[in-house]
């Protein structure tokens, strides 16, 4: 601006100047008018200099207004056409309308006029949907940053590839805790000579050495049966390609016993602390020891838990020893209570009964009060007629309460025990976890991502057969004058015959020994057999749910129900055992929606494939050979699809993850 402007005076300024002026001609010509005279000459220079300056002012003002116009104009047009910013406008349809030069070159010299934007990227049109303000979109192998303004329907793109080198480079080098253990060392060189016992040592540490050094992995052996590793993330990447093949390694090395070893890998990462990183890996491991080892567990802090192998049938490795500790530690923390609440999960079968009626005698056992806790409207209808055998006895039906009784109930010194599941979300009732201060669970099922908080005691056995089986291995260590009522020790058995059809899956010698305890103490085979019974109707739908059947992938049937048929969840679980039992299927799934009206899918296996993994890809979960997840606000296709996609991804990968 010219120097002239920037000293210019204000008109107010001078329209006050010009008033005291004229005070002041007006007052000395009453003195002396000649003066006074002198003064409006005077006064009619200034204001002719003003006037002047004025319109000299104004014309240098439009001067320089004109050309800073025009230079911002060709600022503007510069921007526009010549910086590396690429621009498009859209128009309703999220058809191309106008691309500058910059974008056109992106696009390899064409400008797509009102052709879609899916052109640029299939990613664009969803983007611009959708809520957010800016997205990162690949475009020619390189990344840009999209800035939407929607209510001008324009698109800004801002190369960033080389920052995304760098974040990923950076994401890249962040170190990995891993601890790597043998699950089953002691128990398969147990009784070998000291030479084989070498050699097998010799032979598995090289493995597992020769793998680290083949992946850049620093490794250091700090126990017979534990190794401890550091690695980044980049190395991670290339072994979750590889879905952790040393698994399989470990698991084929021969042994005299013919069991094999297997591996189980806690990983942590995603932490700047590197005590808060050994902490994660810990966790990670005692989470895949929990799921019955086999596998490999990946933790991040905020992140999803990823898992990898777990894909042999878990060994029966429990010993009577820690049956007999768990059942004192029991014993202690019910004596240390005012009373006991016992809960399954929710729509209860055989097997959360059972396991609820043993904690209540282990409770009865040790002189302390035990409730069970169901919802009367919660009953699954397998369950019905074992509820009918137990309210025929008063004096163990008035053991039984409602979820708002117990809540009620609950005090600072009460106990609660969660048996056959871990997951909050499942319980009978989930208030009763956040208003007890102490909390029992006791489990045969794998362990999962979801767990209940801070536990007091926790027995989770993947290997038992049934939440029963555990409890009454608990039961054989508590005092000597514990009775178990006929009915109480039918119900028990029941829960032990439903897990394992009978006997025929998932089936030890522990729990042949449960299932003789029992007998020894009434339980009623006959009963059991006939609280198993089904009625004519509920198997006339089962045999039309498996008429809907279909083969995929050769060996595995997949039946589905109708969108406006609904089914209880015992009789969906049933036709995908039946589907089993036919020759050439490895694995059913059967889907069908719910009395809840959540669609429910059923698997079940021989072992060859493992449904656990697969319905944990559907956000479920279960054992190798049975497993089930829940959807809702989907259609039975859309279910019967991500079903198909998940055993695709599963079948594809070779080793499985979830």
């Amino acid at each position: 601006m010219p120097n002239q402007l920037k000293h210019r005076w204000r008109k107010d300024q001078l329209i006050v100047l010009g008033i005291l002026c004229v005070i002041y001609i007006a007052f000395t010509a009453i003195f002396n008018w000649m003066m006074g005279l002198i003064g409006i000459i005077l006064l009619a220079v200034i204001f002719y200099w003003v006037l002047r300056n004025d319109a000299v002012y104004k014309k240098d003002l439009e001067a320089y207004i004109s050309t800073l116009s025009h230079r911002i104009k060709k600022v503007g047009d510069e921007a526009l056409l010549h910086m590396p910013i690429g621009i498009i406008l859209y128009d309703n349809d999220h058809n191309i309308e106008w691309m500058n030069p910059y974008m056109i070159s992106l696009t390899g010299g064409d400008s797509f006029l009102a052709h879609s934007l899916n052109l640029i990227s299939e990613a664009l049109i969803p983007i611009i949907k959708g809520d957010s303000e800016e997205e990162i979109v690949k475009i020619q192998k390189r990344n840009y940053l999209v800035t939407i303004r929607r209510e001008d329907r324009l698109l800004y793109f801002s190369d960033v590839t080389e920052l995304k080198d760098i974040e990923e480079r950076y994401n890249n080098e962040q170190s990995v805790f891993a601890i790597i253990y043998l699950d089953n060392y002691d128990e398969v060189t147990q009784g070998m000579e000291d030479q084989v016992k070498s050699n097998i040592n010799n032979e598995l540490t090289g493995m597992i050495k020769d793998w680290g050094a083949n992946y850049d992995i620093y490794l250091k052996r700090f126990s017979s049966d534990k190794f401890f590793a550091v690695l980044n993330q980049k190395i991670l990447k290339d072994l979750e390609k590889t879905r952790f093949s040393i698994l399989d390694n470990v698991r084929e090395l021969k042994t005299q016993s013919h069991i094999p070893f297997t591996l189980s890998i806690g990983i942590g990462l995603g932490m700047h602390s590197l005590p808060e990183l050994g902490q994660l890996a810990q966790s990670a491991l005692d989470l895949a020891l929990g799921r019955g080892g086999d596998q490999v567990v990946i933790k991040e802090p905020h992140g999803k838990v990823k898992f990898y192998g777990g894909k042999s049938n878990p060994i029966e490795k429990r010993t009577r020893v820690r049956a007999r500790v768990i059942s004192h530690a029991l014993s202690e923390l019910v004596h240390e209570s005012d009373q006991v609440l016992i809960m399954g999960h929710k729509h209860p079968d055989m097997d959360s009964i059972g396991a609820c009626i043993g904690i209540m005698k282990i409770a009865e056992s040790n002189d302390k009060q035990a409730s069970i806790v169901i919802d009367p409207e919660n009953y699954g209808s397998g369950v019905i007629k074992l509820i009918e055998e137990i309210r025929e006895r008063e004096e163990l039906w008035d053991k039984f309460i409602s979820p708002d009784d117990a809540i009620d109930q609950v005090t600072a010194r009460t106990l609660v025990v969660v048996v056959d599941t871990s997951k909050p979300s499942m319980v009978m009732e989930p208030k009763l976890l956040s208003k007890a201060e102490r909390i029992v669970v006791i489990d045969h099922h794998r362990r999962g991502e979801e767990f209940i908080d801070d536990p007091v005691l926790v027995y989770m056995e993947p290997y038992a057969s049934s939440a029963s089986e555990l409890i009454t291995e608990l039961l054989e260590y508590q005092p000597k004058h514990l009775s178990l009522d006929p009915i109480e020790a039918t119900s028990m058995l029941a829960g032990i015959t439903v897990d394992t059809k009978s006997f025929t899956f998932r089936t030890g010698s522990r729990t042949f020994d449960a299932a003789s305890y029992l007998r020894s103490h009434g339980a009623d085979t006959i009963l059991v057999q006939k609280l198993l019974r089904e009625d004519l109707t509920q198997y006339k739908r089962r045999a039309k749910l498996i008429k809907s059947s279909e083969i995929y992938k050769d060996n595995i049937a997949i039946a589905m129900g109708k969108e406006d048929e609904k089914f209880d969840q015992v009789l969906i679980a049933q036709a995908a055992d039946t589907l089993l039992s036919m020759d050439g299927i490895s694995a059913s799934f059967v889907i069908a929606v719910r009395l809840d009206g959540k669609i429910s899918i059923s698997a079940r296996s021989l072992g060859e494939i493992n449904v656990q993994l697969i319905m944990e890809n559907l956000g479920g979960g279960g054992h190798l050979t049975n497993a089930a997840t829940q959807f809702e606000d989907i259609s039975l296709e859309e279910a019967k699809e991500k079903l198909k996609s998940t055993i695709n991804e599963y079948i594809e990968g070779g080793e499985e993850e979830s």
